[in-house]
């Protein structure tokens, strides 16, 4: 047929078909397919079976097929079915196929007349079928049944259209005779989708059920609702035959004796039957695959490439290689080391837009959360005051000072730089705790190894741990070096004499510049329901107030709250509630809000809280001091009974003290993000860089640790046999394109599904009186009411087409008792003039004509 190698293609469709769906990807090369549409009961599933010769398809009333059956039929010498779900396992038993498709329908669909778009992939290897793909689709139905959805013919709708309405899906259109074929369902879809008729090919079941006395000739002679491929008309077992396990072979011999037999198809029972609709789909859908070539190479190609890089790793992948695991080693800890350098210091390419990195996270604690803990660390005026007039009171002893004492300030000041060690290791712990999230981040890319993935981790984080106590013991001693010598000295220390000078007011709130914007974003401040509830704000805070508005315009504002005598608490969060809150208070026991006490905020994360507590501190608003119950704590007699003389020594000291500790502060401020980086996260680095090889040949079998997960096993495995089916059907489809040739689609037909001068329904048309159908011409038909048929009514079968005569000439009648002369045309006709009655219309001998797709000829007048 000059397509001998297009048979090889569907095959090879099929392959990937299966390579695409076995890796869970859905298939986007849109693959040349036949989809089986009709209306219930139209004998769809008949067909299908007819096909294979065997039982295989669920039976039963109303809605049967409920999900996509993906039919891949291919001529083999032996005969079983498979699953594409049931790898590996062949039925042998066709009665096990229906079964399994039932088990698996109910699976996802369950047991009521629900539909899924889920599709079941079986193939079918057997000697008696030809390479085909088809889908067999639920049939379309009108009304909900049982636990059906209301939408159920909606639903089926949308399943139709997903696969009929590509370009490279050939529609059969499956009618029963014994409807009227212009309410057919599936020729109304079918127009929808392709009005002009290029993918359509008609069915026509049930011919044995019509009326006696009617036919459906002229529907089959493609006269009637003419499609550009015409019809192919089938007849299927009854339910009878059904249920008495008629096979299916007999009833192929009984389709062909049926249209051998009946005067209306007779001469054109080579046209018509299952093994010729075999052949026809067949032949159709290789024509269609050559024609659908160019587009499905350019896809082909595009999914190569976009394969390229994922297998560039796996194409020269070979398991007994003894340097393949090493260089996988290499690979891998090198890249880890990358990852976890761009994870710290930040890097332009593959940036993440939705989580911070964990160089972001471990800046936002230098900055952010350290000098939080800090400035929790502040002393509390009353306390500090008290300590003071101590130091100074038991220094003197039983003697009167007459000056201030030295000692008082330096054992004030050591007293708070101790205090120091406390948030100095807490800020350790919060970067460790990173780093350690940080590494786990980076070994998710050495899923393929579990092994080399759990000791990577392992070596690293028992390395960072170690750096965890080296990191400090060095802070402890930049504390115990503030301790050892206090620089009294220091350009930035008031002295003495300005100390007498300076007020306590002057120093108890350190502000940044006025009206300076510190912080903007989106708060919810928490309100019980009976006051309105909780509602999101958006808040600005300056170096003076703290306002929130309607939105983030800043048109509307909602209200304005000075920061003067403010202070932050903690707050539990609420049992319903799932963010994290803080409070907002003012320490002379006034009003904040309304009739509040205190503003609650909520926040999505603690790290916001952090954020914005960091925020506040900026502004000067600071967190609330916690007041142990202890019993030393001071009297109020302690506070009143101190001399004028006393008071002005204590607010000396205190001074040299405020000034001393901010100096210390902004040192170890400083100091902190320099230790941790040269001694935790620098060394880290450089370990992972330089010795973390090392370290991976020394923990044991390097073979046992570079062994694959199954998992990935199986990923490479299909990764290759799809790169390689894809690169396989370039090369077959090069080949197909420069030695086949294909036969064109056939010529347009009138696509008017109702003529305007309509001839009678078959129904009712009435048998010709004058001449008899057994002894009428089978080429040679007189004329028909509406418009004339075409010169090729139906090329898609290759059968002869109909002469056309000079005008004036008239049909000869046929009638053999007329003694008319039939009236001889231009060129001899190919079929005789007329047979007498009981002669076959072909000789015993003479060879059947292959069935062949070929494009309009020539009248016969040309």
């Amino acid at each position: 047929m000059g397509n001998r190698g297009m048979e090889d293609l569907i095959p090879l469709i099929n392959k990937l078909q299966d390579a695409f769906s076995s890796i869970g990807q859905s298939c986007n090369l849109d693959l040349p397919q036949i989809a089986v549409v009709g209306g219930q009961s139209a004998g769809k599933s008949s067909v299908l079976e007819n096909f294979v010769g065997r039982d295989f398809l669920p039976r039963g009333s109303g809605i049967v097929t409920r999900r996509p059956l993906i039919l891949q039929l291919v001529n083999s010498k032996v005969e079983y079915a498979e699953f594409l779900h049931c790898k590996g396992r062949k039925f042998v038993d066709f009665d096990e196929v229906r079964l399994e498709i039932e088990a698996e329908t109910e699976r996802v669909t369950g047991s009521n007349k629900g539909i899924s778009t889920v599709p079941i992939n079986l193939r079918v290897y057997s000697p008696n079928v030809l390479n085909l793909t088809l889908i067999d689709l639920p049939g379309m139905t009108k009304v909900a049944v049982g636990d059906q959805p209301v939408d159920i013919e909606h639903q089926i709708m949308e399943m139709l259209m997903q696969f009929i309405t590509k370009d490279s899906c050939l529609i059969l259109a499956v009618t029963p005779a014994n409807t009227d074929l212009a309410n057919s369902d599936a020729l109304k879809i079918s127009k929808e989708v392709d009005p002009q008729g290029l993918r359509t090919i008609g069915v026509i079941t049930k011919l044995d059920l019509m009326d006696e006395g009617t036919d459906a000739r002229d529907i089959l002679e493609n006269k009637l609702l003419p499609l550009r491929r015409g019809y192919i008309g089938v007849v299927n077992r009854s339910q009878k035959d059904i249920d008495g396990k008629k096979d299916i072979r007999a009833a192929l011999a009984a389709e062909r004796k049926f249209f051998l037999s009946h005067p209306g198809y007779r001469h054109i029972a080579e046209r018509m039957g299952t093994p010729h609709l075999q052949k026809t789909l067949n032949q159709q859908l290789t024509n269609h695959i050559r024609d659908t070539l160019p587009g499905l190479r350019s896809k082909l190609q595009s999914q190569v490439l976009s394969l390229e890089k994922e297998v560039e790793e796996y194409k020269n992948f070979r398991p007994d290689d003894p340097t393949r695991k090493t260089k996988a080693l290499l690979q891998m800890v090198q890249q880890f080391g990358v990852d976890f350098e761009k994870c710290i210091e930040g890097s332009g390419d593959q940036v993440d837009t939705s989580n911070l990195s964990g160089g972001a996270k471990i800046n936002r604690i230098f900055h952010e959360r350290f000098p939080f803990e800090l400035v929790k660390m502040e002393f509390d005026e009353k306390e500090l005051r008290r300590e003071i007039s101590y130091a100074i009171k038991n220094i003197h002893g039983v003697r009167t000072g007459l000056f201030t004492p030295d000692l008082a300030f330096e054992a004030i000041v050591k007293k708070q730089i101790i205090k120091l060690k406390e948030p100095c290791l807490k800020c350790i712990d919060l970067v460790i705790q990173e780093l350690i999230n940080t590494v786990r981040q980076c070994t998710n890319k050495l899923g393929s190894y579990p092994r080399l993935r759990e000791e990577t981790e392992r070596i690293v984080t028992t390395y960072v741990r170690e750096r965890d106590s080296k990191t400090k013991d060095q802070v402890l001693l930049l504390i115990d070096i503030e301790l050892s010598y206090i620089n009294t000295n220091h350009e930035d220390f008031i002295g003495f004499a300005n100390a007498q000078q300076r007020t306590a007011a002057n120093i108890t709130k350190k502000r940044v510049m006025p009206n300076q914007v510190i912080r903007r974003g989106w708060l919810t401040i928490n309100i019980s329901i009976m006051k309105g509830g909780s509602k999101d704000y958006w808040f600005v805070l300056t170096a003076e107030s703290l306002s929130w508005y309607k939105d983030e315009e800043e048109k509307e504002k909602k209200y304005m709250l000075p920061l003067d005598n403010l202070k932050l608490r903690d707050v539990e969060k609420g049992f319903m509630s799932s963010k994290q809150v803080f409070a907002i208070f003012s320490t002379e026991q006034r009003n904040v809000y309304k009739d509040l006490r205190q503003i609650e905020l909520a926040c999505d994360a603690q790290e916001d809280v952090d954020s914005w507590k960091a925020s506040f501190l900026r502004a000067g608003v600071y967190p609330e001091k916690d007041q142990p119950a202890s019993e030393d704590v001071m009297n109020p007699s302690d506070t009143v009974s101190m001399d004028p003389q006393l008071e002005r020594q204590v607010e000396t000291i205190r001074n040299l003290v405020d000034s001393y500790i901010g100096i210390v502060n902004k040192s170890i401020r400083d100091l902190m993000p320099k230790t941790i980086m040269h001694l935790m996260i620098n060394s880290a680095k450089d370990f992972i860089h330089s010795e973390l090889l090392a370290y991976l040949y020394s923990a044991g079998d390097q073979g046992s640790m570079m062994e694959e997960s199954p998992e990935q096993a199986q990923r490479r495995d299909e990764m290759l046999r799809m790169y390689h089916a894809l690169k396989e059907a370039l090369v077959l489809i090069g080949d197909i394109s420069t030695t086949t040739i294909s036969v064109p689609v056939p010529p347009p037909v009138d696509d008017k599904w109702i003529a305007k001068d309509p001839s009678p329904p078959p129904a009712s048309r009435p048998a010709a009186a004058t001449a008899p159908p057994p002894s009428r011409p089978p080429a040679v038909r007189g004329p028909t009411p509406g418009p004339p048929p075409p010169l090729n009514p139906s090329p898609a079968f290759g059968g002869p087409p109909v002469p056309t005569r000079p005008p004036g000439q008239t049909a000869y009648a046929g009638d053999t008792n007329s003694g008319s002369v039939p009236l001889v045309p231009s060129r001899p006709a190919r079929v005789p003039p007329a047979l007498p009655p009981g002669i076959p219309r072909r000789p015993p001998g003479a060879p059947i004509r292959p069935t062949v797709i070929r494009p309009s000829e020539p009248s016969l007048l040309d």
